[in-house]
């Protein structure tokens, strides 16, 4: 019978190849084209096989190699979506929690885990400037939206005697440049999409306070219950940051719940706290460390500021779960305070990352991007042919080709589609899109810690590039 257990030189040599393989890939991760030359029948292909019986040994590694050919390569050049850069220490530290394959659920299952994890997020917490905060880390900011909105869901609407939420229609506000994952969680939740007002934005991308004001007066008036008010510090399209600091004066008016989705923009507070002036007032927070404290995914997390509001909308705990400690820090159980049991040790690489490098230097490192954002939008208004679409308030960066001038919209997206295209598979650098006010743009979101400005430079030219060959 075959055995599942390693010797230790065994490990070792294994963990000698992967990580010769991994430097190798990071030393040259600047040269190879961000997108890979490959089409999805040669990808399924490659990886597309018969489940083994018998095991090839560390004939299986060898096509980590090939993996990483196969995949989109993050250099500074790729620029989009909005996703962090991988930092290597806590790339490491992901390989030791693999190792240590702790289930960071409740202090008795991981005392250490457990505790680093509450430190961490203090830590984001302060870095942040709500250093009242407390929370846990998730799997991203569409988990923690719908945890932010299950507390809103318990904490103003509660259940009567027979477990049954009140039949008041119950309303969620939010902006019409609102991420995806709101609606999903509002669906999730039972509380019903139809029950999601999307408010009108400025010229700027934010949600006019005076609108959420009046939206929520009429639904109160007409017999409905205004439950939740969602902020966004970072759209995705455009980055806009809502004004924070009246919305929150709105929802305190309305007793609603005040939850701020800052899984791309909220980190961001580090280096320009002036522009989230009023976050602090949030009920609960999203944010991502897999975006702008450029961790390997995944790396979100939940900060809220009543922990007794997340025990009343997740602690529901089995016998066989439940800790029979009353001490305070050894009956802590995750569980109590958010939808996860089995929870990965994300907080490890984190931990390890920012004392490695210490808080300052992932601050000057927002401050770069910030700044290569604002230098790509001013070569694109220095370009006739190009058109900037929207101001730049964090990290992207929305423009699209005009040409000579003369085409009908229509025309503009479709060619800007096709300019995209080409763009992306000439690989020199990696562009996504957004749809402003009904206009297809090029869109480039900076969240990279390996970004230069001369790899900021790359993108009109490529972009004027790719225009001349599809016209």
């Amino acid at each position: 019978m075959a055995s599942l257990d390693l010797s230790n030189e065994q490990f070792r040599s294994l963990a000698e190849q992967v990580t010769k393989t991994a430097a190798d890939y990071l030393q040259g991760l600047d040269s190879r084209p961000v997108a890979p030359k490959t089409t999805g029948p040669e990808s399924q292909d490659l990886f597309t096989e018969n489940l083994p019986e018998q095991g090839i040994g560390e004939e299986a590694l060898r096509s980590l190699v090939q993996i990483a050919e196969n995949c989109r390569n993050q250099n500074g050049r790729f620029f989009a979506y909005v996703l962090g850069s991988g930092e290597p220490v806590g790339a490491l530290a992901d390989l030791m929690a693999s190792v240590l394959n702790q289930n960071v659920t409740a202090w008795r299952s991981s005392p250490a885990a457990v505790n680093i994890e509450k430190t961490v997020v203090g830590w984001l917490a302060q870095a942040i400037h709500c250093k009242d905060f407390t929370g846990s880390l998730t799997g991203g900011g569409s988990s923690a939206n719908l945890m932010g909105l299950a507390m809103a869901r318990e904490a103003k609407l509660g259940s009567n005697e027979k477990g049954l939420f009140s039949m008041q229609p119950c309303m969620v506000y939010t902006s019409e440049e609102v991420h995806m994952s709101i609606a999903k969680s509002i669906a999730l939740l039972g509380i019903g999409r139809d029950n999601l007002r999307l408010i009108q934005t400025d010229e700027k991308f934010h949600l006019i306070p005076e609108k959420l004001d009046q939206a929520m007066t009429r639904d109160r008036e007409a017999g409905r219950l205004p439950m939740a008010v969602v902020a966004t510090a970072g759209t995705v399209n455009t980055g806009a940051v809502d004004s924070l600091a009246e919305i929150a004066t709105i929802a305190k008016k309305h007793d609603t719940w005040f939850h701020v989705d800052g899984a791309y923009g909220a980190l961001a507070a580090m280096a320009t706290p002036a522009r989230f002036r009023g976050m602090d007032q949030a009920n609960s927070i999203s944010l991502d460390a897999h975006k702008w404290l450029y961790q390997p995914l995944d790396c979100g997390c939940l900060l809220f500021r009543d922990s007794d509001a997340a025990r009343k909308a997740f602690s529901h705990t089995g016998d066989y779960a439940r800790s029979l400690s009353s001490d305070p820090i050894e009956g802590f159980a995750f569980f109590d305070e958010s939808i996860e049991l089995s929870r990965r040790f994300r907080s490890l690489k984190l931990w390890l990352s920012l004392r490695y490098h210490g808080l300052n230097a992932f601050r000057d490192s927002i401050k770069k991007d910030l700044a290569q954002a604002r230098r790509l939008a001013e070569a694109v208004v220095g370009e006739p042919r190009l058109e900037l679409l929207a101001p730049i308030e964090l990290s992207a960066v929305c423009f699209r080709y005009l040409g000579s001038g003369g085409r009908t919209e229509a025309e503009l997206n479709r060619l800007n589609a096709a300019i995209l295209s080409r763009v992306n598979q000439r690989g020199r650098v990696y562009l996504s899109n957004a749809s402003i006010r009904a206009k297809f743009c090029l869109r480039a979101c900076i969240v990279n810690h390996r970004t230069t400005d001369a790899d900021v430079d790359c993108v009109i030219p490529e972009v004027l590039e790719a225009a001349s060959g599809v016209l």
